[in-house]
């Protein structure tokens, strides 16, 4: 793609991993090496239920949900050796995914136009494992009043859902509760976070905004984004 004045324009995608917190070295010492230029680290934690964590041995559901920019022609190889090292094949090691960017702001696109003939010729260089690219996924985001998640995760699993991930989080819009056409909104939120088939999709946000929408306790907005590759995954 190129500009009015013929200058290449890069594709860039956001790309989500989300991985046991104990492997967050992993995926990092990877983006050392591809030369990742920018990404974000934040902590949160599965949705599996305790009495399956007992049976599987597993003591702690904490996740990292690690974000970051690449362009369109570096993410196969990102992808495929982040699924090497953590062996994103296996059920339980991970999941990854890309979503388009309608926008970026121009000094971290001008970082990215210094760097496209490098990465073209990496590239070639490497084998490259394409990622799945049929666009089947999306990703549901819900933003709700904290103490929700895990009845939340209930009613979304009853609806096709497979699992999600959740993410403390914060409004910082304002000072102190505030109402929002006549409702009252607290300022600590929990954000979940599942990937669903596009046929699911439909079924799982009626479900859970009925249950958790903006009209009742938990305060819930939810939407969803498409999602363009997927890694880690089998929601057949």
């Amino acid at each position: 793609m190129t500009n009015s004045d013929g200058i290449k324009i890069p594709l860039l995608k956001c790309v989500i991993f989300i991985v046991d917190w104990t492997k967050a070295q992993v995926v990092t010492d990877i983006f050392e090496q591809e030369k990742v230029r920018f990404h974000f680290i934040s902590k949160g934690r599965g949705t599996a239920r305790s009495d399956i964590l007992d049976i599987l041995g597993i003591g702690s559901t904490e996740k990292a949900v690690i974000i970051c920019l690449e362009q369109d022609i570096g993410v196969p190889v990102l992808l495929k050796e982040v699924a090497k090292k953590l062996g994103l094949h296996n059920p339980g090691a991970g999941i990854a995914f890309t979503l388009p960017l309608s926008g970026i702001n121009q000094p971290i696109l001008q970082v990215f136009k210094t760097s496209i003939e490098k990465n073209f010729n990496i590239s070639i260089e490497k084998e490259v494992e394409k990622v799945s690219t049929e666009t089947k996924f999306d990703l549901i985001v819900s933003v709700v009043n904290q103490g929700y998640s895990d009845e939340f995760m209930t009613v979304a699993r009853e609806a096709g859902a497979t699992g999600g991930t959740v993410i403390n989080a914060r409004g910082i819009a304002h000072q102190g509760p505030v109402k929002f056409f006549g409702i009252s909104v607290q300022d600590e939120k929990e954000i979940i976070t599942i990937l669903a088939t596009r046929e699911k999709k439909a079924l799982i946000m009626q479900a859970v905004s009925q249950a958790f929408g903006i009209n009742t306790k938990a305060g819930g907005i939810i939407f969803s984004l498409p999602v363009d590759g997927v890694a880690g995954l089998d929601l057949k």
